[in-house]
């Protein structure tokens, strides 16, 4: 049954590596090259979104990808914001975080 009250993040809407018809939703310099379903979890908290540990799934199968184990998370829905908003706040944490990755190296 379709769940109303929550969006789905795919890993596979951030992953460079990707073609748009592979499932890509960001604009490439916006995404960052493999990312994980942890790397994913801790940008949509850091862009304010909600979900708890039990909806985060490490070995779903992305349906366009499905040959290959993806993940997702799936998070709150909140009142006027659309999933696309949703997914450019968490492509710009995710591309800060690898960032600063880099720095640190």
């Amino acid at each position: 049954m379709k769940d109303y009250d929550h969006v789905i993040l795919w890993i596979d809407y951030f992953n460079k590596n990707l073609k748009r018809r592979h499932g890509r939703r960001v604009k490439r310099d916006q995404a960052v090259s493999d990312p994980t379903v942890q790397d994913l979890a801790e940008a949509a908290k850091a862009a304010g979104l909600e979900f708890s540990d039990q909806e985060i799934n490490s070995g779903a199968r992305f349906p366009r990808r499905s040959f290959v184990k993806s993940g997702y998370v799936m998070v709150a829905k909140k009142e006027g914001v659309k999933k696309s908003q949703m997914i450019d706040a968490v492509a710009e944490k995710l591309l800060q975080k690898k960032n600063r990755q880099k720095a640190g190296k």
